[in-house]
């Protein structure tokens, strides 16, 4: 008998039920308080949980509120592949627009970068595994760290310091610049 290093963490059944019912009280929290003002005992309130399930999990509020923030843009979903990678990259770019746009998102991705500290943030690591992706393909001619400067640094500046402005951005500019500087 092979003994496992790590112990499994359910999915399913009521353990589901329960990280639902954390997220969505994390998100209201935030959108309601700002993710500095939110505690774990706030959370397991909201959530109608016990305040140790929540500590078992993630031992801090920071932690949780960086792994929830990641959760809610799927780094597993598939990113634009039509073949053109301007038109990739231009799609990708919208859908943080999108994505962040929603003021429970945008509340997330603050107290997610807040709760990094000094630390790269997970939003902001997968953010740059998604713009190696890119940069991996053929044709491109720019690295993954080019196109978080010219493509993702913008958006998410926008998203923090200026939300107001998200609907008034042309990504477009964002990505011919990051196709200019590299040609």
């Amino acid at each position: 008998m092979v003994a496992e290093s790590s112990p499994r963490r359910r999915t399913g059944g009521r353990s589901a039920v329960v990280l639902m019912s954390i997220r969505k009280a994390v998100e209201e929290l935030i959108a309601e308080h700002g993710g500095d003002a939110v505690t774990i005992p706030m959370v397991a309130e909201r959530a109608g949980v016990n305040h140790s399930s929540i500590y078992r999990r993630w031992g801090d509020a920071r932690t949780m509120i960086n792994d929830l923030a990641t959760y809610r843009l799927d780094p597993d979903r598939g990113l634009p592949d039509s073949g053109d990678l301007r038109a990739d990259l231009t799609a990708w770019a919208q859908e943080l627009i999108t994505h962040y746009g929603k003021p429970v998102n945008a509340a997330l991705l603050r107290g997610g970068a807040a709760a990094a500290g000094g630390s790269e943030s997970d939003c902001l690591r997968d953010r740059r595994a998604e713009a190696a992706a890119f940069a991996g393909r053929p044709g491109s001619t720019f690295t993954d760290d080019q196109i978080v400067d010219k493509v993702v640094a913008p958006v998410i500046y926008r998203v923090i310091f200026l939300p107001w402005t998200l609907s008034e951005l042309d990504v477009r500019s964002y990505v011919d610049d990051l196709f200019g500087r590299s040609a």
